[in-house]
């Protein structure tokens, strides 16, 4: 197989098997500090966004806007697109009918690596939904402007691309990092990226939280990373 295909893992997460069960760990390293990643929204132990608390204005869907969901900040097809399952298909990613399918559904069916990506912690945070959604796979950038679609959140989405704001551009930039570092051959960085991410990992330097976040994840997963241990 070529490098993409393989399925050897050589860091990142050894133990959680599934999104699923991902999700609810992002539960318990959040229980003393529920605030959505790019708006600073609080929310409660079931998942419900407090809109008022960071001035967020609904754009469009009020129902997902009041939902907290768990992100990938390193979007899933960003590393799903290096698998053939997700390319290709595979002979088993069959459905009962007998129609073939490929994807996400098909990468995260057949290849261990691929589920184990998927439910790395470092890589997720919670989201108010509807950014979450709005966010979809866009590339993290700067955008010209300071167009403001959510009231007083500062995250600007538009033309696919995302631009968070700039308290939190350091941790994308270390999430970015350390996906990269942890998965090698999987695209995650390329070099016009690394110019912007290591700009924001300078601008904005590591602080308390993200050492006590890393810390909780590492004990739940198996992995420590000297990206978060500056």
């Amino acid at each position: 197989p070529t490098q993409s295909d393989s399925e050897e893992q050589v860091g990142g997460n050894m133990r959680i098997e599934s999104f699923r069960k991902a999700k609810r760990h992002v539960m318990e390293i959040y229980k003393d500090k529920r605030e959505t990643f790019y708006c600073g929204c609080t929310f409660d132990e079931d998942k419900v966004v407090n809109l008022e608390s960071c001035g967020y204005t609904v754009r469009k869907n009020k129902k997902r806007a009041r939902r907290m969901e768990v992100e990938h900040v390193v979007p899933a097809e960003a590393f799903g697109r290096s698998f053939k399952a997700w390319r290709e298909g595979h002979p088993d990613c069959v459905t009962k009918k007998g129609k073939r399918f490929k994807g996400r559904r098909c990468a995260r069916k057949v290849s261990k690596l691929f589920r184990r990506m998927e439910a790395d912690l470092y890589n997720l945070q919670p989201s108010i939904g509807e950014v979450n959604g709005d966010r979809s796979n866009y590339s993290m950038e700067e955008i010209p402007g300071e167009a403001r679609a959510y009231g007083a959140c500062d995250v600007e989405i538009e033309g696919r691309k995302i631009e968070p704001k700039p308290s939190i551009r350091g941790d994308i930039a270390r999430i970015y990092f350390y996906m990269d570092r942890a998965y090698p051959g999987r695209g995650i960085v390329g070099k016009k990226r690394r110019r912007i991410l290591s700009a924001w990992d300078a601008e904005d330097p590591i602080d308390d939280w993200e050492r006590t976040r890393a810390r909780r994840m590492s004990q739940i997963q198996g992995e420590e990373t000297p990206f978060f241990a500056r």
